[in-house]
């Protein structure tokens, strides 16, 4: 009986341990002190960054000496706002190694039509370019209020059909958890996705239906100078090449 008795003493302290190491490594991971989808992306994959204002100016080469293979540039954001940086950058990085896009911050207060032709006139011609993607996130008070699902919808259709009709290409969407569960899973599964997802893999949000997944927010390269000394980091899908994202 006492041998038995030390054996469950024993076996609950290694429970509780285990229970332990695992709440300290789960906050570890959520306060991104271990970036554990790092351990799922390797050196030979096609890693890219997205990047915007908050980096300043970007010295484009630098990154493609640091393995980088594409770079997704912020153009836009609802139907006024051009990214500061966006000329500099964006002139930058056609004049590098990298393929390049550019990306819309989209706004839910704003026509999704005159979105679109925002975009168009910032941007211009894609001919050679990856193509483009329109950031689909909660921002100010919307995720405590998020907005109608049919007016998303509606409008984030309007936009996505324009850019089409524009490029001859279906625009690919950007989207964490929450917006893609909502608003993007059921209603846009016929354009390319771009999954937000930094604590775990994509496969977890939507399955082997991804081209890009954004793995990190707080990489640290060199090459820019702005206010924010992370970076975006993201790998493109295995089963996707880096050409079929071309406009033509």
């Amino acid at each position: 009986m006492k041998k038995k008795k030390a054996l469950w003493i024993v076996l609950i302290i290694l429970a509780v341990i285990i229970v332990c190491l695992f709440s300290q490594f789960t906050f570890m991971v959520k306060a991104k002190r271990v970036l554990m989808n790092t351990w799922f992306v390797s050196d030979n994959e096609t890693i890219g960054a997205d990047l915007s204002k908050y980096q300043g100016n970007v010295d484009m080469d630098r990154l493609a000496e640091q393995g980088l293979s594409f770079v997704y540039v912020k153009a836009t954001e609802g139907c006024e706002t051009t990214d500061t940086c966006f000329d500099a950058n964006w002139e930058n990085a056609i004049e590098s190694p990298l393929a390049v896009g550019a990306y819309h911050f989209f706004s839910f207060d704003s026509d999704g039509t005159k979105q679109a032709y925002h975009y168009i006139e910032t941007v211009g011609d894609l001919e050679g370019c990856l193509i483009p993607v329109v950031d689909v996130e909660y921002y100010a008070d919307k995720e405590q209020n998020p907005p109608e699902k049919e007016d998303v919808v509606r409008e984030l259709g309007e936009y996505l059909s324009v850019l089409e009709a524009e490029y001859g290409v279906k625009p690919m969407i950007y989207a964490q958890k929450d917006i893609y569960k909502k608003y993007i899973k059921d209603d846009f599964s016929e354009y390319p996705r771009w999954i937000r997802s930094i604590y775990y893999p994509a496969v977890f949000e939507a399955g082997r239906n991804w081209v890009l997944w954004q793995y990190a927010d707080t990489i640290s390269l060199d090459g820019y100078d702005g206010d924010e000394g992370n970076i975006d980091m993201n790998v493109l899908n295995k089963k996707v090449s880096l050409d079929s994202l071309i406009v033509e």
